[in-house]
């Protein structure tokens, strides 16, 4: 295993990191694995080498953190582990049960840390951009947590980057503890983060760990898993042209090089020196193995060339996009234009 400093801070973490999105309770999601399900993959994942290790609240509805948290207290030692989770998505029919504001922040983290069984979470994570809660107001909460040794540090995850700035401004006008993690979506078929969030994060030293590097399976060449039968958002973010010839591509060099796509989809990230760590949310351990195999692979410029060539802009992918953005093929003309 490979192991880095999160931005520039001392926190140092695994290239690899497990994601726990597909474990916990069934009643959330029918791909969901329970607790003697997720057990194999994440031993397997300890015992090569990960230390960072992905959580939020929201996953099976707070059954999440408490199903890997059994097992983390099972098979692991608490002091080798870099443990995050996220908040803000809605835990209830609760109004205050969501958002980012300190009275949700404040019941969240003593909500988690009792599912987890645990005393501090490493990096405590705004799950998006809360538009409807003053930024001094999150923020202060989020430092005050720090301080009362709750978590040791702050992360954010999927915004655009004006509200990161924003974040590190309010932050450091109140000498505030400053996130030292982004998670974003980054892979072949969705590359705008490298526009403007991730040049911003490597200019303010913060680390990048990047979520659905096969872009939610289709880069696996494979659409029939149940999850993508069932998650309407594989077919907002990747139904188009542009993706599927991305991941003909991926294939046709996964086929050259006789490995999987998944591999050398996963490659493809890790060999972007900007990137810290990079989310596995395997369903068996042998596609935790192909990222594994993936660490150690260096493309070719020939191959890169080929995994980019059919790239195109698109919109950004996130909570404020969701539901409105425009696939990557033209649209119909409309009057007076139609002639």
């Amino acid at each position: 295993m490979q192991y880095v400093r999160l931005g520039q801070s001392g926190l140092k973490v695994s290239r690899l990191c497990l994601g726990t999105m597909n474990m916990g309770s069934k009643e959330w999601k029918p791909w969901i694995f329970d607790e003697k399900e997720s057990e194999p993959i994440i031993r397997h994942a300890l015992d090569n080498g990960v230390n960072f290790i992905d959580l939020a609240d929201f996953y099976s509805i707070g059954a999440g953190e408490e199903v890997v948290c059994n097992v983390l207290r099972r098979i692991g030692r608490r002091d080798d582990m870099v443990i995050t989770t996220k908040v803000g998505y809605a835990m209830s029919d609760d109004v205050n049960a969501q958002g980012h504001s300190r009275k949700n922040i404040f019941n969240a983290i003593d909500n988690s840390l009792q599912r987890m069984g645990m005393d501090y979470v490493d990096i405590y994570m705004l799950h998006y951009f809360d538009t409807e809660t003053p930024l001094e107001e999150t923020m202060g909460a989020l430092n005050d947590i720090v301080l009362a040794g709750k978590a040791r540090y702050i992360g954010v995850s999927t915004m655009y980057t004006w509200q990161l700035a924003k974040i590190l401004q309010v932050c450091d006008k109140n000498g505030w503890a400053r996130p030292i993690n982004m998670q974003l979506q980054l892979n072949c078929a969705y590359r705008e983060e490298e526009r403007e969030m991730i040049p911003f994060c490597m200019d303010q030293g913060i680390g990048v760990s990047v979520f659905s590097p096969l872009a939610r399976g289709i880069l696996t060449s494979d659409l029939q898993s149940t999850r993508n039968k069932t998650d309407f958002f594989t077919a907002e973010m990747y139904n188009d042209q542009a993706s599927r010839d991305i991941a003909h591509s991926v294939a046709k060099v996964a086929d050259a090089r006789g490995c999987l796509p998944a591999q050398v989809a996963q490659a493809w990230v890790l060999n972007k020196r900007e990137v810290s760590s990079m989310l596995v949310g395997a369903d068996t351990t042998a596609q935790f193995d192909s990222a594994l195999a993936a660490l150690e692979m260096q493309l070719s410029a020939e191959e890169l060339y080929e995994l980019e060539r059919n790239y195109t802009p698109c919109d950004l992918i996130n909570d404020y996009t969701s539901g409105k953005r425009i696939a990557r093929t033209a649209r119909q003309a409309m009057a007076p234009f139609t002639g």
